[in-house]
């Protein structure tokens, strides 16, 4: 696939699921879009206001445990980080999302199933070219012990670290090179995460109502319950790593430069985002960079 040229589906894929937090079922549409439209949501499901939510930084409205998106008829479309990430990751530039439903379902709680959708109907390239968003100073976004931050670099570097007090997780680190396959191989099956004792609370907020042991990792006192166990030693911190890169694609275009997380999540995420749009002379809209048109 070139780096070069933008990309869009070569035909519609439809697939379905439920919410993880609404427990409500919904439909996917991804359809083709045209060059230079971006990544957009329309709710179906709405009557009497606009349905349609652009894929931006700036209308991120909640970051509680996912990410949500709205437009100015209050309007929103929740959990959208994986789907996001996906897209990101496989160079779609222009889709639209079209759900009947307020949150696009969380399937296995990776991106894997997202990534076989699309795979199904393929990716085509459009005669327009890409940008890339090129970090040319350091940004960060610091709140006690958690940052987000970017940072130049040659390519797109993800390196994450978490930390908690569960002996199921513990300390992880990651440090990588993300591209197509590095992202299919090492990040995309990797899922979502919660602990047994949060349950009910969240559930009592509205949240997790759709939660299971098929579409979240579940942790209790050091044990994982999911009969299946783990499908990577460092699923929990190459999931976080999914998370950014799909939350830093609301910025509307892949980034060439080297993301940092320590403790960070979907608030700290979208700060950084915002840091970005606010920070023009410390970026630059770009060409495909000399390591990604070689290997074209």
């Amino acid at each position: 696939m070139s780096s070069i040229l933008q990309h869009t589906l070569a035909a519609p894929v439809r697939f379905s699921g439920i919410g993880i937090h609404t427990g409500q079922s919904v439909r996917v549409t991804l359809s083709p879009s045209a060059v230079n439209s971006g990544i957009a949501f329309l709710r179906t499901d709405v009557a009497g206001r606009d349905g349609r939510v652009l894929a931006r930084g700036d209308l991120v409205c909640d970051t509680r445990l996912g990410t949500m998106i709205g437009n100015a008829a209050g309007v929103t479309v929740s959990t959208i980080e994986h789907l996001m990430a996906a897209l990101n990751a496989l160079n779609i530039d222009n889709v639209l999302v079209t759900l009947d439903g307020p949150e696009v379902p969380i399937l296995d709680g990776s991106c894997t199933p997202f990534i076989e959708a699309i795979d199904r109907v393929g990716v085509r390239s459009q005669q327009a070219r890409r940008q890339y968003i090129e970090i040319l100073a350091p940004m960060a976004v610091v709140e006690d012990d958690k940052r987000a931050a970017l940072l130049p670099a040659d390519g797109f570097e993800v390196a994450f670290e978490i930390d908690f007090d569960d002996p199921a997780i513990g300390r992880q680190r990651l440090d990588m090179m993300i591209d197509e396959r590095a992202f299919r191989e090492a990040l995309a099956p990797c899922r979502t995460f919660g602990f047994r004792h949060e349950v009910d609370a969240l559930r009592a907020a509205g949240f997790a109502r759709g939660g299971s042991l098929d579409n979240v990792v579940v942790i209790d006192e050091g044990e994982i319950l999911n009969p299946d166990g783990l499908r990577h030693p460092e699923e929990f911190v190459r999931h976080k790593a999914i998370d950014a890169i799909g939350d830093l694609y609301l910025l509307g275009a892949p980034i060439v430069g080297r993301y940092e997380g320590v403790y960070a999540g979907h608030r700290l995420n979208n700060a950084l985002v915002r840091v970005v749009m606010a920070s023009p002379r410390a970026w630059r809209y770009a060409g495909a960079p000399q390591t990604l048109a070689r290997a074209v």
